[in-house]
């Protein structure tokens, strides 16, 4: 073996030498979260002024009234995230995930374990899959010596993401399903067996999941560049419970009872609702929420136990709770100043039938940046890409999905999503930011020749 071979093996595979460059940005360059966005605050107040000619009273008006759109969504986030947590925390989980992660014996296969149940995961639902990803990966962690932690965590995060372009649960999809949907004079009713299972978007959805398991297995770091698990965090087992019972209202504080029969309640809740709606249907933010909540009942099942671990669990709300009004007030100035209309215009205004998708796709993805909301950015962007497309003779399904694919792949680099993953297991978005990155450049350069050619294909 030469010398520059073995200098190279140390510095670890190709894929990592390349994947630091964005980590080295992320080291330098990215703040904490909150401060990211009150700088995309700033950005889009600006852009606001000089694209629109907004006053910046009236702006300042778009951004109070959008800061309250997002209330009840951050409100359940942050509830999500304390269920979830504190479920994780429980002996009972943890030695569930650490059995299925002793099923696995090497770096690699515990990668592709990992991705594997993320992509499974993100198909019920994506908050779902958010949360229990991080939770999965902290206990491959505690089993498999050489995983290089950050890098799970940004992996794990982006089959979540591209789970939504094939998933039946994204926002867009199920809107365009149902009946009377806001643009139905425009396209009618479309079926997720057209928009979700036609051919080019299960066609692209395959090739971008191999890609990225592929990319999170040969992303190997040197041993001295791997950052692992316990070195980044480390949890101990809590007793929740009291002490001793010898009062009344210790005895009924303590007692069991009260918690089986609340947990009862919601499973009669969860198998009605399964039975009337189909599991897919059920499946709502709040129905995940309200799931995480009854197993609770039963793993803290004393409402001493169950209050003191949800209170434990709430500190990693913080930042959830008070980010997402901040990007409410960031889509407030877009959608009220006619900001998100600009943009899109003038990108699709470039396009022809063979590159509207591909158009579709990169002011998504632009949108998105700011939006980070794909049921309220399709009302804002979703009218002016299907007329583009209607007007260039394009097929409408195809340029929907781009919307989709764009909405979801800047998420990456959008981190309001990855909050809750990573308040479950303390770290901070500079940790895992440069990985996703890495990620996104890959999918970007593979969707946009995807939506280009595939559909000549098919």
């Amino acid at each position: 073996m030469t010398e520059v071979t073995l200098q190279r093996k140390n510095q670890g595979s190709l894929l990592w030498r390349f994947s630091k460059k964005f980590q080295f940005a992320a080291d330098k360059i990215i703040p904490d979260s909150l401060v990211f966005c009150l700088i995309l605050t700033f950005v889009v107040f600006a852009a606001a002024m000089l694209m629109t000619g907004t006053n910046p009273v009236q702006l300042c008006m778009y951004w109070y009234d959008g800061l309250w759109t997002q209330i009840s969504f951050a409100f359940q986030m942050a509830f999500m995230v304390i269920v979830c947590a504190t479920c994780a925390k429980s002996p009972q989980v943890n030695r569930m995930l650490g059995a299925l992660s002793r099923a696995v014996k090497t770096p690699q296969g515990a990668m592709i374990l990992l991705m594997v149940f993320g992509f499974v995961s993100s198909f019920v639902n994506w908050a779902f899959c958010t949360i229990v990803t991080p939770i999965l990966a902290m206990q491959l962690s505690k089993y498999i010596k050489g995983l290089h932690f950050p890098m799970m965590i940004a992996a794990g995060y982006s089959t979540m993401i591209l789970g939504q372009c094939l998933g039946p649960t994204a926002s867009v999809y199920a809107l365009l399903a149902t009946e009377g949907h806001f643009m139905q004079d425009t396209i009618g009713i479309i079926t997720q067996d057209q928009s979700v299972y036609n051919l080019m978007n299960v066609a692209l959805f395959s090739i971008l999941a191999i890609v990225t398991v592929v990319l999170a297995v040969m992303t190997r770091p040197p041993k001295e560049e791997t950052v692992e698990f316990n070195t980044i965090m480390d949890e101990e087992a809590v007793n929740y419970d009291l002490e001793g019972r010898d009062t009344l209202a210790d005895k009924l504080n303590g007692s069991r009872i009260c918690m089986w029969l609340i947990g009862t309640a919601g499973i009669v809740v969860m198998g009605y609702s399964f039975f009337s709606m189909g599991f897919f249907g059920a499946l709502s933010v709040n129905f995940i929420i309200f799931m995480f909540l009854t197993i609770n009942c039963f793993l803290y099942s004393t409402p001493t136990s169950f209050v003191n671990a949800h209170k434990d669990s709430m500190r990693l709300a913080t930042e959830v709770m008070i980010q997402f009004p901040f990007y409410g007030g960031i889509m407030g100035i877009m959608s009220s100043s006619g900001m998100a209309a600009i943009i899109v215009n003038g990108m699709v205004s470039i396009a022809t039938s063979q590159s509207m998708p591909v158009w579709a796709y990169i002011s998504a993805s632009v949108v998105n940046l700011f939006i980070p909301s794909q049921g309220g950015q399709f009302i804002i962007q979703g009218p002016l890409i299907v007329d583009a497309a209607q007007q260039l003779n394009a097929n409408v399904t195809y340029v929907i999905n781009a919307f989709v694919y764009g909405d979801e792949a800047t998420n990456l680099l959008q981190p309001l999503y990855v909050i809750p993953a990573l308040s479950v297991v303390g770290m901070k978005l500079k940790d895992v930011w440069g990985f996703m990155a890495f990620i996104w450049v890959f999918w970007t350069i593979i969707t946009c020749f995807g939506l280009y050619f595939i559909p000549m294909l098919v």
